[in-house]
């Protein structure tokens, strides 16, 4: 089983850049899952800055959910390092296509699609530590800002903070990312 690291900190911190390094350091491939969907100009945007910025040559997925289907992927066999980019945004992509109405949907369909969230992040670090490769996943430190003005951003901060915390009690490393500045915290 390879090694699982999680590099967290808040918005523009450096954390995609530092995840990169920590990739490239493998010596191996390395498979790049991307988690974004371009639903926007600006999300399209940052795509491409995205794109921009990682090797032409590292093997990219763009995916956020059913991750099972890596398991027969002959790329993952070749790769020595797997980088997810970003768990919040996997998320986010999650509860939008949930169809839910945040603003008055009931408590237990908040508990449902958390449930539902946490089996596909499950199913992503399963299918991936199964594979015996070194993986990094990035992920937005979403407890440190403003408490959201609106009930689907307290949903997704509860939701996200919660993944975040089953992540980093798994990870061997933990990486807090401020200013471009790495601190190793586990």
């Amino acid at each position: 089983m390879g090694k699982l690291t999680m590099v967290t900190g808040g918005a523009r911190s450096g954390k995609s850049g530092f995840a990169q390094r920590l990739a490239e350091s493998s010596g191996g491939r390395v498979m790049y899952i991307a988690t974004a969907v371009p639903f926007d100009e600006g999300m399209r945007d940052r795509i491409k800055k995205h794109r921009e910025g990682r090797p032409a040559h590292w093997d990219t997925r763009e995916m956020h959910r059913d991750f099972a289907r890596l398991g027969l992927d002959a790329e993952l066999e070749l790769a020595g390092a797997v980088l997810v980019d970003c768990i919040t945004v996997m998320v986010t992509n999650l509860m939008i296509e949930s169809g839910l109405d945040f603003d008055c949907c009931p408590h237990e369909d908040i508990d449902r699609l958390e449930e539902e969230i946490r089996g596909q992040v499950d199913e992503m670090l399963g299918t991936l530590s199964g594979s015996g490769k070194d993986v990094i996943v990035v992920t937005n430190e979403v407890g440190m800002g403003l408490v959201p003005a609106y009930r689907m951003g307290n949903i997704f901060r509860d939701i996200a903070g919660r993944i975040n915390q089953s992540i980093a009690a798994e990870a061997d490393e933990v990486h807090f990312m401020v200013s471009g500045i790495s601190m190793k915290i586990k």
